[in-house]
């Protein structure tokens, strides 16, 4: 299925984005998407994005604003990044290890940095998913469609147990 085919699916299904304290990222089965919140009136010429295929660094009137190795690797080449409207960086990774079909991003960047809280990552998980079930079978509408699969992989893990847990992951009084 040509990936042009599913540019409303996100659209009519929403993203599900890790929020950072620069801004936030979200993945597909294809791309990492990561926006960045510039200081008003920021021209291109002010931002720096550099990406290798494990690699990337972000810099900002000449401030990093993250740096590392990445989560898995990327076509560097094909990475696209836009200055919009002065004020938000928005850039495109291209994943290259789309053919395993579990891969999912647990961070943005190796060592747990810029990842997700479990039940954040519990619901890339599912819209990974729906997003895989669009391509194998484009005929059908999934962004709607609720998954009944278990994504716990640790013992007493739940998303009904994380929705009871208030921020600080105290237990909620009722």
């Amino acid at each position: 299925m040509p990936l042009d085919s599913l540019s409303h699916f996100d659209e009519k299904s929403g993203v599900v984005s890790c929020i950072t304290d620069w801004g936030c990222w979200w993945q597909t089965v294809h791309e990492v998407h990561i926006e960045v919140n510039l200081p008003k009136n920021t021209k291109a010429k002010e931002v720096s994005v550099r990406v290798c295929p494990n690699e990337i660094n972000c810099t900002v009137c000449k401030n990093i604003v993250f740096k590392g190795r990445l989560y898995s690797t990327v076509h560097a080449d094909e990475t696209v990044w836009t200055v919009e409207d002065n004020k938000l960086l928005s850039i495109v990774l291209a994943k290259a290890d789309v053919t395993l079909k579990d891969e999912i991003w647990e961070s943005l960047l190796e060592g747990d940095m810029y990842k997700p809280d479990p039940l954040t990552l519990h619901k890339m998980r599912q819209k990974l998913d729906l997003e895989r079930f669009q391509i194998e079978n484009p005929g059908f509408d999934f962004s709607h469609a609720k998954l009944s699969k278990s994504y716990d992989h640790q013992p007493g893990w739940s998303v009904e147990a994380l929705k009871k847990k208030g921020e600080d992951g105290t237990e909620k009084q009722t």
